[in-house]
């Protein structure tokens, strides 16, 4: 939930299928039963938002985000999944800075995938939730680790060239994600009973510069919103072609090129003792 970045609903949902793949391995490890209330901290466009009603059509489920754009396709009929369900109550979606969100306490179930990258010093933000959540609650979260990878070295080394260095100062943040280890300390510190771990996921993706369209979904979309629609344009051509040579096509089971980008997400999932 970046307030200062401008945010594509369509272009985010261009690999939905590999992006929400985590959420639900995340997820998974939650076994809350007749939870009150379902907090998705970061809910993008509002699909995967959906899915947590229907497994808990019981609870109120909450989606928050800080983009009025995700926000406008969350509440669409049926959302960006297709999906729609009569018998289950739709999620409420509302407009929220993670900085200034505060657990209720009915908050059962706290869920901000892909999200706390987003946040300067999220670890701290993370702690005082924590601390607020009530007796049996859940906690779980989902953070790209992939700052060190080929397509984020690569933006960040045409960034601080010659030619961008100026317009594009403080735009790119540094690595503010931490590992498996540092997540589970804080849901420990805080009385979780927590799991914490890594995965790296293989993504097989299709198509003209693939990786490109990918990170127009996420980690290019700063550097697009501080260029003009011609620096941009100069930018990605650029980057493409580098990325196309630490990225290069191979054959796919059908014969058809595809591309293979590795992504490492961290994740940790607990419940507060008491």
């Amino acid at each position: 939930m970046a307030p200062t970045t401008s945010w594509n609903p369509e272009t985010y949902l261009r690999y939905a299928d590999d992006r929400q793949r985590p959420f639900f391995d995340l997820t998974a490890r939650i076994t809350a039963e007749n939870p009150r209330t379902v907090v998705d901290l970061g809910c993008g466009p509002g699909h995967l938002t959906r899915s947590l009603a229907r497994r808990w059509p019981s609870a109120r489920v909450l989606g928050l985000d800080s983009s009025e754009a995700m926000l406008s396709a969350a509440r669409g009929p049926v959302g960006s999944d297709g999906e729609g369900d009569a018998d289950t109550p739709a999620p409420e979606f509302e407009l929220q800075d993670a900085g200034s969100y505060e657990p209720t306490p009915e908050t059962d179930v706290l869920i901000t995938n892909a999200m706390l990258q987003w946040v300067p010093d999220h670890l701290a933000l993370v702690r005082r939730w924590l601390e607020r959540l009530p007796g049996g609650a859940w906690f779980a979260a989902q953070v790209p680790g992939n700052f060190a990878a080929y397509s984020h070295r690569i933006l960040r080394e045409i960034a601080t060239g010659d030619r961008w260095a100026q317009p594009l100062r403080g735009v790119l943040q540094h690595d503010v994600v931490h590992g498996p280890g540092e997540y589970l300390r804080a849901l420990h510190d805080a009385g979780f009973a927590a799991d914490a771990w890594e995965t790296t996921y293989q993504h097989v993706l299709s198509g003209p510069d693939p990786v490109l369209e990918w990170v127009r979904g996420t980690a290019l979309r700063p550097v697009l919103n501080a260029l003009g629609e011609a620096d941009g344009a100069a930018f990605e051509s650029e980057y493409a072609s580098r990325l196309r040579e630490a990225y290069p096509a191979t054959t796919g089971p059908d014969g058809a090129p595809v591309t293979l980008f590795p992504f490492r997400r961290v994740f940790c999932v607990g419940r507060k003792v008491g």
